[in-house]
Parts: C-alpha cells; structure tokens; sequence
C-alpha cells in the first residue's frame, strides 16, 4: 500500500538528525555557503594593497571599489528575479562559474585595467549566497526556515573568519596575491562541482509539494490583501525556461521588479534599511573610535572583532531555540532583536571604560544576527515564497545602498565626535522600531493567516 511521503524537508533533517537526499542537499548548500566566503574572505583584504601597487591612486582605488558596489546594487534584484524563472541550478551555476572567471582574471591582472576588467564579472554575477538561501527558503517549510537559515549564516560566517588568516599567510609568498586569486578562482569551480552534484531531482519534487502544500495558505492571504508574488512557473521550474527567448526572460524580471515595486513590502526593506545603516554605523569607526576614546591598539580591536564574528556563528545555530520559545513569531523576534540591538549601540556609544564596549559587542554579535536572519524571513513571509529570489535580490540591493550611504554619514557624524555615527545609528534603529510597531497588525494578521491554514 502506498504510504503518505514523508516531509524529507523538515528542518530537523535539514540540521542533520535524519538522512534521505534533502539532508545532504542541505548540508551541501552549507558547505557552499561556507567555501564561497572562505574563498572570498582570502583574496579582499589584500584588494587595496594589490591594486596599490599597480601604481593606481587612491582615488582610482576607491572608484573601482566603488563602481564594484553600483554593479552589486543594480545586479543584485534582475538576478534574483532571474533565478525564478530559469531555475535555482542554472542560475546558481552561472553566478558561481562566472565568479569563478572573475577571480581568474583577477590573479592575472597585472595592470589597473585588468583589475578593474575582473571586478565586472564578480559585480554582476556574486550573488551565490542569495541564490543558495532562496533555494533553502524552497526546500523547507516556513516555520523551519529562520532555523535553517541561521544554520547556513553560522557556515558562511566560519568561512569569513577563516578566509582571511588563510589569506594573510598566503600574501606572505612571493607572487602571494596572484596565488590567492587563483585559489579562490579554484574554490569557486570546487564550488560549482558540489553543487551539479546535488540530487536535484530530489530538490524538484520536493519544490512541487512544498507549493502545493502552501497552495491554501497563498490564497487566503490574497483574501486579506497580503501581497504573494507569482512567479513565471509557480515554483516549478523545467528546463524550457532555461532555453527561453532572452527577451521573454527580460520582460518577465521586468515584470517580477514591477509587481515588487507596487507591493506592500516597502515598510519590511525600508526596517532593513535603517538597521543596516546603524550597524554600519556602529563599525564604519570602530577601531579609530576606540583608540581616540581609550587608547586600545589596532591590535585589540581586530581581537574584539573577530570574538564577535565567532559570537556571531554560535548566535546563528541558537535561532532553532529562540523560534521555540517565541512560537515561530518572526516579527516579535526581530521586534525584540532590533530594540536589544538599539540599547547595546547606545550602551556602545556612552562608554566610560573599555568593559563596557566588550560586553555591548559580545550581547550585540547575538542581535544582529538574530535580527538578520529574521528581516530575511519576514521578507520571505509576507512576500511568499513563489518569488524568493526577486525577494532576497531587492534585499541585496537595500542593503547595498546602506553600504553606499553609511560611510557618508559616518564622515559627517565623525567630524563632530567619535561617538558620533553610533550615536546616529541610534536614532536610525529607533526609527525602525517605531516603523515596525506602526505595522504590527499587518504582521500579525498574516501570521494569524499562515496558523490557521497550517
């Protein structure tokens, strides 16, 4: 007798408890998760020393870096948008090959022409990360996916912190840089390996149920005007899609842009906004702010740093609890994180002793990555599931223009104290948590909604 499938999904296997081919997937994407910023983290540290020594300006320096950015902020929305209609695989292949070409280059440039010419293809097409959470965002059920989620930041995160001691040792040979880039260039094709090798067939079945499971749940919250992106295929996508006309694949990531500009969700990218550009804020100085303010060395600062970002990768594998205890409520949880996070950049900001700035970075490295994660399964929430990778490209590009703008207003809150740009990311983190109480009804009838038909 046939018996009902099992849901291989859940995020119980997906942490690793259960075996099948939907674990693996998962566990695979962590570990491209993981290789990505491991690779990336090696070679952008010794970025400005290289190009330095090609004999560019410090201004032509920040050009390229800057038009690096701008190529981010545009490409970020169409790709994500692009992997909806053509399918996670391809589009997760291309972006990781193509990135693959551009730290090649990158490792033969011997000119500030070749080295701006590499940086195109990375700032067009290094979107793997996005691409690999909307593809788990596709593989598990909406109340596992903060826990997931969190799972694959931990991964990456332990790749940022090991990257650049990699790196650094490496620079150290002669030729170190052009070494460097050809090593992540190499991790980057490793990458593209382990991801053809994923039992995709497994992944498209699994799509088709997850949808077809959420199919009540989409259509009521039509009922109450919550906005759920459509896409081309309704999540199941087939290899036709990939060969369409270039045209009709343009006029459909138009379309996807245009249905998310005239949604409801400005409130959620405008929350992520403001929270980016305080943290931002909170970073943009910080080692200068600390040596002005107490005297600390560069040295320590890069000791409390790097404590926080492995502060970070335990704070991501504790979002399975903390959902638990808050009843998979995503917007009281990040309600909560972002008003913690608020009080420990205040905390930051007033300082009297190096003790205090420890302990705000040690409770700080938990909120914002709570906070993260649960920005993105918001978006994801109340935008549907049917369109993540339009969702998380636009939330790219948001915190893309954060990074554009923080600096700026760190120069200018700089110039009247070094408690300035913290002192700013305050008022702009209350901001955000005025926002989000504003729209508390809407978040939670949604959720109202999503129990209900559960």
């Amino acid at each position: 007798a046939a018996q009902a499938p099992r849901p291989a999904w859940r995020a119980g296997m997906a942490a690793g408890r259960g075996g099948g081919g939907r674990a693996a997937f998962v566990r695979c994407l962590y570990a491209v998760g993981f290789l990505d910023l491991f690779g990336v983290s090696m070679v952008v540290p010794l970025m400005n020393l290289h190009i330095k020594s090609l004999g560019a300006s410090h201004t032509v320096a920040g050009i390229i870096g800057s038009l690096y950015g701008v190529m981010q902020l545009f490409s970020s929305t169409i790709v994500g948008c692009w992997s909806d209609i053509v399918g996670r695989q391809y589009s997760l292949l291309a972006c990781i090959l193509l990135s693959a070409l551009g730290y090649f280059l990158l490792g033969t440039s011997t000119t500030v022409f070749l080295f701006a010419i590499s940086r195109v293809p990375v700032g067009i097409f290094k979107h793997t990360l996005s691409i690999s959470k909307a593809l788990l965002s596709d593989l598990v059920s909406e109340r596992d996916r903060p826990l997931v989620m969190g799972c694959f930041n931990a991964a990456s995160s332990v790749g940022f912190i090991l990257g650049p001691v990699v790196g650094g040792y490496l620079a150290e040979l002669e030729g170190g840089f052009y070494h460097t880039a050809f090593i992540c260039a190499f991790i980057f094709l490793l990458n593209g390996g382990l991801v053809w090798m994923l039992p995709w067939s497994e992944e498209n079945t699994g799509n088709r149920e997850h949808h077809q499971d959420k199919g009540t749940i989409s259509f009521s919250a039509k009922a109450n005007h919550d906005l759920h992106l459509k896409s081309a295929t309704n999540g199941t996508m087939t290899n036709t899609n990939l060969f369409q006309s270039p045209w009709i694949q343009v006029a459909t990531v138009l379309k996807k842009i245009k249905e998310i500009a005239c949604s409801n969700l400005w409130d959620i990218f405008l929350v992520r906004f403001l929270m980016s550009v305080a943290i931002l804020l909170y970073y943009s100085n910080f080692t200068l702010a600390l040596e002005e303010r107490f005297g600390v060395k560069p040295l320590f600062s890069g000791y409390l740093t790097s404590y926080s970002s492995a502060l970070g990768v335990l704070a991501g594998c504790l979002l399975g609890p903390i959902t638990r205890l808050y009843q998979h409520n995503t917007y009281r949880i990040l309600l909560h994180s972002s008003t913690f996070t608020c009080m420990l950049i205040l905390l930051y900001a007033s300082a009297l002793n190096i003790w205090m700035v420890i302990l705000s970075s040690t409770f700080l490295a938990f909120s914002t990555t709570i906070g993260r994660t649960c920005i993105i399964d918001l978006e994801l929430t109340i935008g549907g599931n049917e369109a993540s990778g339009a969702l998380l490209g636009v939330g790219q590009s948001v915190t893309s223009v954060g990074r554009i703008i923080a600096p700026l207003l760190s120069g200018i809150a700089q110039e009247f104290s070094p408690c300035g740009p913290p002192s700013l990311a305050v008022g702009l983190a209350l901001v955000a948590i005025v926002i989000m109480n504003a729209n508390k009804q809407k978040y939670c009838s949604h959720r109202n909604v999503k129990l209900k038909n559960q």
